[in-house]
């Protein structure tokens, strides 16, 4: 068990994980501050509490206790419980930083192994269908955006219109909108993007600069049809509804499978028409390195490793190729 000092002998362990999570308050995004606090208030402090256990006597295997109990019995799957390992793992490095105790228990710990997952996707058809089943609908837009470009559900509901470029012809990726229970409340954060590859310029094809245009008079007609009643907050977004609300990540993540199941399209995440995005690109033989460029992710092995298993038909278009090259393999049997 960890050694503490005088001044950490009486501390209860769920007493010095809210301590912590206060004092990281002001040094992480709200968003992330949000995902701790659920993480601490609503799982870790509840399960420890009833056993009454001090920070000097907190052990390896009270903390595997922990993940078992969240694995078998409340069925969360094995990235959670990794979620909640790096909440406990973090705050316990900060406990013996500040001599509270003199090991981290939870370096001890065998975590569990990290589910991958790998996204649906749509194909050219299924794609079509949706495109013809959302005409109309206020999240029509933010589907085309999100399967055509390949944006993320944060990046389409943060879209402004001073990132539309008209006369050159560009859209420019800069803000992200995200959302989380930050102090009990539901609350949306507006930030830049997360880094300088998710910045990016695409091209604006002459499809959707129309879409666009039209939607620009949609709101001008909505702002005066509405006059006082509409929503003059968000003026400089694009995906607002009719009287002036911005639409947020919940009602995208809320709507979506509602709309396939009404028009019996195949069950997918929203997110995944991010990846049927990768998938059109990859199968219209744009390179890797391209898609991560559009994509906007950060390095190479982020696409790679993401969308390695959507490489299938490729690379038998190069067994094909050296099959046809005139390289003698023998006879088969």
């Amino acid at each position: 068990m960890p050694t503490v000092n005088a001044v950490g002998a009486d501390i209860l362990f769920t007493d010095f994980m809210k301590d912590w999570l206060e004092m990281t308050r002001s040094n992480i995004e709200i968003t992330t501050y949000g995902s701790y606090s659920y993480a601490v208030n609503a799982v870790i402090v509840p399960y420890f509490e009833k056993l009454g256990i001090q920070l000097c006597n907190l052990s390896p295997k009270n903390i595997q206790d922990f993940y078992t109990y969240n694995m078998n019995v409340r069925g969360v799957t094995a990235n959670t419980v990794i979620h909640y390992h790096a909440n406990i793992r973090k705050a316990l490095k900060y406990a013996v930083n500040t001599d509270l105790i003199q090991f981290n228990p939870a370096d001890k710990i065998q975590r569990p192994k990290r589910n991958k997952y790998i996204g649906k996707f749509y194909n050219v058809e299924e794609v079509n269908e949706l495109f013809s089943a959302v005409k109309g609908h206020k999240l029509e837009l933010a589907i085309m955006l999100a399967a055509f470009y390949g944006l993320r559900r944060g990046e389409v509901v943060g879209l402004k219109w001073d990132a539309i470029d008209f006369l050159n012809n560009t859209i420019t990726i800069r803000h992200t909108v995200t959302a989380g229970m930050i102090d009990g409340k539901f609350t949306t954060v507006e930030k830049s993007t997360k880094n300088k590859s998710s910045n990016r310029s695409l091209p604006l094809i002459p499809e959707f600069a129309d879409m666009l245009q039209k939607e620009k008079q949609r709101q001008i007609s909505n702002r005066t049809l509405c006059g006082d009643s509409y929503n003059e907050k968000y003026t400089d977004y694009i995906c607002v509804d009719d009287i002036g609300n911005r639409i947020s990540p919940g009602v995208i993540t809320e709507n979506f499978p509602r709309i396939l199941k009404r028009n019996n399209l195949r069950k997918i995440r929203f997110h995944d028409l991010r990846h049927t995005c990768a998938s059109l690109l990859l199968a219209n033989g744009v390179s890797m390195k391209d898609i991560q460029e559009w994509l906007g992710h950060s390095d190479f092995g982020t696409t790679a490793n993401t969308y390695a298993h959507l490489m299938v038909d490729s690379k038998q278009d190069s067994a094909n190729a050296m099959r046809s090259s005139g390289i003698s393999l023998g006879a088969t049997a």
